[in-house]
């Protein structure tokens, strides 16, 4: 039976099979499908719909099943046409004006037109619409500056902004910009993120919880057949157990290799993939209540925790130290005059005997893994230490990646004083927008999971995204930057290379800065 043939029920034999040969047989002897790429992914996704999560663990799926109206060009963070062959913006910023590919139909059969994309972002953004409900939405405030979207005809769709918004074309070839198929939406509605309809070079064919996520190539895709037959996305949330899998050959690539992993992988059979792009690894301080809301305990834990070291024996020099909120890879935005806060754990102590708050108790939330957390539970192990030797008592909870989501991001008042956290974005607006401005607390919508608050900040964020002018973004970023790293709301840890390892059987992968999986020209031999 030829591979393209296979039922559903066919694709549950497939996986199953190859979850229990992985498992049961000699490394020597595991093998994946012929013409199936089989990929180790780091935690279960929370959902199919992209408009409704957050992690690029699930974002690595979504990538190969939807497309937006503009995708980020191979190997930068610059847009160029997707769904939409061309626009046009007004002279006063406040207007876009896209024609959209002709012929183009969704999974389902469904035809891509403008009234398509009118249903995707009246869905999130009126919660008036028949299919809002089917949410939430939370990254929907990256439209939050769109006034109205009108189908103009069946090929043209103008969006009318309430101001001028510098990030709105990279908002667009964002996960949340994807456009999902709104007959799939209105036949499944809240059961839409299990029963997924995009326009990509993927079909959704079937998701088994805790086991597999399996998409299969889209023979009508308007860009070029895929490499692949189909993609068979594991979810193996141990490292290590992914580790093994890849060296026993049970998984054919594998994503976010752990540091220590790493010299494992260094023989012809196997090929490293690294990839710069814009990650920053921090600790989220809880500033409304406990020790924490003193600024001066905030800076003690950055000049406690030993970031050097952190990042030299756990991150096997996989990362740099980070100095403030905004990776280095906006080189554009980057403050290049702001220096890390160094490790000085007797300036630490100081600051807390200052702030009297000698011997505080802290509540400190690790996960098991997740997107960019790298290795999370040696890191909060290391973290704890460097606390407890200025005088911190820190207990470490840990919790399951999905798990540790749902307990951060609505906040951590009156559960935890810190937590783990890092953020891979696609513009100097996304992280500080959305979880360093005093409206985006969590019971408006942000993740500012830690309540952080400074005018200052929110009047220059504002500021910067309605510039446009990028040498004026650049200046109100850079001076936002200086004022966030002394209020230290975060300890600011590491910046990221990301890194992926792949069979050698498997050509024409690179990873992208945008950390998106994208598997179309991938060939498995």
């Amino acid at each position: 039976m030829a591979f393209s043939s296979l039922t559903r029920r066919g694709f549950g034999v497939l996986t199953a099979a190859l979850l229990a040969t992985s498992a049961m047989v000699p490394p020597a002897l595991a093998q994946t499908p012929p013409g199936v790429l089989v990929v180790g992914q780091i935690a279960e996704p929370q959902s199919l719909d992209p408009h409704a999560v957050t992690a690029v663990n699930d974002f690595r799926i979504l990538m190969n099943i939807y497309e937006g109206l503009v995708r980020y060009a191979p190997g930068t963070l610059e847009v160029e046409p997707a769904l939409a062959e061309s626009w046009e913006i007004s002279d006063d910023g406040k207007v876009y004006t896209f024609t959209l590919r002709e012929g183009v139909k969704f999974h389902d059969g469904s035809a891509f037109d403008a009234e398509a994309v009118v249903f995707n972002f009246d869905r999130m953004l009126k919660e008036d619409h028949p299919y809002h409900n089917t949410g939430p939405f939370p990254l929907s405030f990256f439209f939050g500056a769109v006034q109205s979207v009108e189908a103009v005809d069946a090929r043209t769709v103008r969006f009318t902004l309430n101001e001028p918004y510098a990030p709105f074309l990279s908002n667009l070839a964002y996960p949340t910009g994807l456009i999902v198929s709104p007959a799939a939406v209105m036949q499944h509605g809240a059961e839409f993120g299990r029963n997924p309809s995009g326009t990509g070079p993927f079909r959704f064919a079937e998701w088994r919880s805790n086991e597999a996520v399996v998409i299969t190539r889209n023979e009508d895709y308007w860009d070029g057949r895929a490499g692949t037959e189909a993609v068979i996305f594991r979810p193996i949330t141990d490292a290590n157990t992914r580790v093994a899998e890849m060296l026993s050959g049970g998984i054919d690539m594998m994503v976010e290799v752990p540091p220590v992993a790493l010299s494992q992988f260094q023989g012809d059979s196997y090929r490293m993939v690294e990839q710069a792009g814009p990650h920053v690894w921090f600790l989220i301080l809880n500033t409304k209540e406990g020790p924490f809301a003193d600024k001066r305990v905030r800076q003690a834990a950055n000049y406690a925790i030993n970031k050097q070291a952190l990042v030299n024996d756990v991150l096997e020099g996989t990362a740099d130290i980070a100095a403030g909120p905004t990776p280095p890879a906006f080189a554009w935005a980057y403050n290049e005059a702001l220096e890390p806060y160094p490790y000085d754990p007797d300036r630490a102590r100081a600051l807390i005997a200052e702030a009297g708050a000698e011997g505080a108790s802290l509540t400190f939330y690790v996960t098991e893994g997740g997107s960019g957390m790298l290795d999370p539970v040696p890191m909060g192990t290391a973290i704890q230490a460097d606390l407890a030797a200025v005088g911190f008592d820190v207990k470490i909870e840990t919790y399951e990646w999905n798990t540790f989501l749902g307990r951060v991001n609505p906040g951590m008042e009156g559960k935890a004083d810190m937590a783990e956290m890092a953020w891979m974005t696609n513009d100097p607006d996304t992280l500080p927008f959305l979880a360093l401005r005093t409206e985006a607390w969590p019971d408006k919508g942000g993740f500012n999971s830690g309540y952080y608050s400074n005018p200052e900040v929110d009047k220059l964020l504002e500021a910067a995204r309605m510039a446009t002018d990028q040498d004026e973004r650049a200046r109100l970023y850079k001076e936002m930057q200086v004022i966030v790293q002394e209020d230290a709301p975060w300890v600011f840890v590491a910046n990221w290379k990301q890194n992926a390892v792949t069979s050698s059987a498997v050509e024409n992968f690179t990873l992208e800065p945008s950390f998106f999986l994208l598997l179309k020209d991938v060939v498995k031999n």
